[in-house]
Parts: structure tokens; sequence; C-alpha cells
């Protein structure tokens, strides 16, 4: 278990900020219903708790396998702020920006997403745990 946050809500976190990344679930929750959930939220592979360390290391490399065709861009660039995602540093110009967290996956989606619009943006809001209200 997690402390402030579930990990329904980090699937739906991480799936927002990067489509590519694998996730592989590792939970107590074993019913039919917690397995279809968690791989409709975005999971590629559901593995429950107690496992075998030789099924999780099989899976691992499998995820690893899909996702080895995968080219995932690391470093964005939009005029004079540079992200890398790797080091999760940001710098505008010479200077080094802190982030949260938050900030950060937020910034990330943003740079992914650019000219979407604010239906894209309300869903990486509340994956992130923010509510989105729309003016009328």
């Amino acid at each position: 278990m997690l402390p402030d946050v579930n990990g329904w809500d980090i699937v739906r976190m991480l799936r927002a900020a990067n489509k590519g990344m694998p996730i592989l679930l590792l939970t107590a929750l074993g019913t039919i219903e917690h397995r279809v959930k968690g791989l409709e939220l975005g999971a590629d592979d559901y593995l429950v708790k107690p496992f075998a360390f030789a099924e999780l290391l099989a899976r691992v490399r499998t995820l690893l396998r899909r996702g080895a065709a995968v080219i995932v861009e690391s470093q964005f660039q939009a005029a004079d702020l540079s992200v890398d995602l790797v080091s999760r540093k940001v710098t505008r110009g010479a200077t080094r920006i802190t982030l949260t967290s938050k900030e950060f996956t937020l910034l990330e989606f943003f740079l992914r997403h650019q000219g979407r619009g604010a239906a894209a943006f309300a869903d990486c809001l509340a994956g992130l745990g923010y509510e989105f209200r729309q003016r009328h």
C-alpha cells in the first residue's frame, strides 16, 4: 500500500505522461475485477503477490522486449527552455529550474501534447489528483 496515492492513480498518471512506457502492476489485489481494471487503466501486465521472483523477471523481460522497438524522446527544447526527461532537469537559458514531481509531469505533458485542447489537459490533471471544472 502507498501512503498518499493508490496504484490506479499512478497508472493513470504514468500513462498520461508517457504512452510508450511499459507498466507492470505488482499488487495484492488479485480478483478478476482488479486485474481487468488495472489493464484497462493502462497497465501492460498485472502480477499478484505472492509471486515467484523468476516469474517477475520473465514478465519484466517480456515488457522490455516489447518496448525495445519504441523510441522514446528524452529531451525537449522550447525556445530557451530545455527539459531532460531522464535526469528530470529543467533549465531556462543558463538557469536551472527546480520543479515538484507534479509540476514536472505537467510540463512533460504540455511538451508532448502541444496544441491539444482543454480535455486532454483535464485528463492529465485528473490523473494527478486535481479537479478540473469548466467555466460556462
